[in-house]
């Protein structure tokens, strides 16, 4: 059985390229372009669409102004918004972003691009095959078991026991974020901080310090050395999922941001 196309609505006040992308992706997607807001809003009263891709340069209502309705709206303030525009400075894609757009594309852009984010944002088996990456550094193998089963189906998780290899890991793996045990005979974790800050890539990257050993005196070494969290064991699964979540998902953000910031 066929799989059903989604449906995709294109808002742009140029006729030639709405019939442009609806003709590029009609093989993928059920497309309803939209000249203008009322017509937006005259298709959004029959459908709802899986994702809105959005202009920002229109005449009476710009892209901005469309953003703002739709988010005010209980009815529509869920449908994901990419923008595909001309623009090309910082200021309109942080404003972008600000109002709640997951993407930001940049015309002309190529089908390839513009159906690998379309599925990105809609298709969870691409988000999961992308999941974020966190490496737990703990000379607990029962606590790394843990952290493990706690995370896994969200995450891609790495679990060293041995803190003295985690230069050999490095060379391996990318991680979104760290967790990291206070006190192990080898190495501290306070000791390893230095060492992940060392790489360039890893200057802002979340770590998560989780101890046994909530000391006051280990809280503030922590948050001297720029420490993204402090949790103290036995966690919380909950708790350490929604912080997990909280400062790697932000991370994530801010790293695609700068990303799309230096090739503008």
């Amino acid at each position: 059985m066929e799989k059903s196309k989604r449906n995709i609505m294109i808002v742009d006040d140029i006729m030639f390229h709405l019939l442009s992308i609806k003709e590029r992706l009609k093989e993928h997607y059920v497309i309803y372009p939209a000249q203008n807001t009322e017509m937006m809003f005259h298709h959004l009263n029959k459908i709802k669409p899986e994702m809105i891709i959005l202009d920002i340069n229109m005449p009476n209502v710009d892209g901005y102004k469309v953003m703002e309705l739709l988010k005010s709206d209980d009815r529509y303030k869920n449908i994901p918004v990419v923008f595909l525009t001309s623009q090309k400075d910082k200021e309109s894609l942080l404003k972008a972003i600000s109002l709640g757009a997951l993407d930001y594309l940049v015309k002309p852009v190529t089908d390839t691009e513009l159906i690998e984010c379309i599925e990105y944002h809609l298709d969870p088996a691409g988000k999961n095959a992308m999941k974020p990456v966190v490496l737990a550094v703990d000379d607990s193998p029962t606590i790394l078991k843990s952290l493990n089963s706690f995370l896994r189906d969200k995450y891609t998780v790495y679990t060293l026991p041995e803190p003295e290899k985690l230069k050999e890991l490095l060379a391996m793996i990318t991680p979104d974020l760290f967790i990291l045990d206070c006190n192990m005979p080898a190495i501290s974790g306070f000791d390893l901080v230095p060492i992940i800050r060392n790489y360039a890539e890893y200057s802002e990257t979340p770590i998560i310090f989780l101890t046994g050993e909530g000391t006051r005196d280990n809280l503030l070494a922590a948050s001297q050395l720029g420490a993204s969290d402090f949790l103290v064991k036995p966690v919380d699964e909950a708790i350490l999922r929604e912080k997990v979540a909280q400062h790697s998902e932000g991370f994530i953000i801010r790293r695609r941001l700068n990303k799309i910031l230096n090739a503008l």
